[in-house]
């Protein structure tokens, strides 16, 4: 891409998108467009059009989406299939009907069944049933991936898809109730250590294993999977190694400096037991990922520490 090319950046508020401005912006991009959901609502057909229409962006990253946790996903199933599916359509459709140039869109592990193969490889897609607490969120992702296969294969567009594992980092979801497992876990050391509660109550036995990818890593893969052109085909993008629920929350414990105990709440849900990405065909392109995970959970409980007042929901 060239540092002067307009770079529209869907959902730059969020965790990943805020994370590709900062690296765009870095490597001396100038010309990025973005829209708060105020300023552009993209589940709105029209406004989307009328959007491209005036700003005729070059290349697209589209990271905007409704995401969340198991116990979000479970309360607003219909919220997380039909905003996503709305976005997507929009957004894509759009993006091929003023000729952009390419567009990244970003998916997710949890696409994959339940009880699959590890590492998981991209041809096992729709090889099986989902996960059912997720399943919704799934379901829009899939079709997202769909729909850019589609256009490529009709339209001649290079609509590419990557599916990342657990992303965490600056600008994460912080809520007790509707975040992902770590940035929940990092609040919930955080506020246990500052009233000196004796112990931690975790969801589920702890025995489920997850990858968990730092997102400056994730937009750096953004990049360097937007600049190559030897393939459309949907990319996994993952560290390639994955932690126990158990050794991930002692991990957060020792960073936030917490000394009372883990207490496992068998009775809530695991959600699928493994998840670990195999990124064979990105790391063959020549990307791998940098940020340990001690290294990535300290400097997202220092930014926590230094935004917590942004979010006591």
């Amino acid at each position: 891409m060239d540092t002067n090319a307009r770079i529209f950046v869907a959902g730059h508020r969020g965790l990943v998108g805020s994370a590709i401005v900062r690296r765009l912006e870095n490597d001396g991009f100038t010309n990025l467009i973005t829209r708060t959901s105020s300023e552009l609502d993209l589940t709105r057909q029209a406004d989307v059009e009328r959007f491209f229409a005036e700003e005729k962006p070059d290349y697209v990253f589209l990271s905007a989406a409704k995401v969340g946790g198991i116990h979000a996903n479970n309360t607003y199933p219909a919220d997380f299939i039909g905003i996503n599916l709305m976005i997507q359509s929009n957004v894509i459709d759009a993006a091929w009907r003023t000729g952009v140039q390419k567009l990244l869109f970003l998916g997710s592990s949890c696409i994959y069944p339940k009880e699959c193969p590890q590492p998981i490889k991209e041809e096992y897609l729709l090889t099986a049933p989902l996960e059912p607490t997720n399943e919704p969120y799934a379901i829009a992702k899939i079709a997202g991936i769909s729909l850019c296969d589609s256009h490529n294969r009709q339209h001649g567009t290079r609509f590419q898809t990557v599916m990342p594992n657990n992303l965490y980092g600056p600008n994460d979801n912080f809520h007790l109730e509707n975040a992902h497992v770590l940035p929940a876990l990092i609040r919930k050391f955080h506020e246990a250590k500052q009233s000196h509660a004796s112990s931690v109550e975790i969801w589920g036995t702890g025995t489920p294993r997850r990858e968990f990818l730092h997102v400056d890593d994730m937009a750096d893969a953004c990049l360097f999977v937007m600049q190559q052109n030897e393939t459309t085909e949907m990319l996994n993008i993952g560290t390639g190694s994955d932690v126990t629920i158990r050794e991930l929350a002692e991990t957060v414990q020792k960073v936030v400096g917490f000394s009372g105990e883990l207490r496992f709440d068998t009775s809530r849900p695991d959600g699928t037991m493994r998840k670990l990405l195999n990124s064979s065909r990105l790391h063959a392109l020549g990307w791998k990922a940098k940020i340990s995970l001690q290294e990535g959970v300290r400097t997202t409980y220092q930014w926590f520490l230094e935004n917590q007042e942004s979010f006591r929901g």
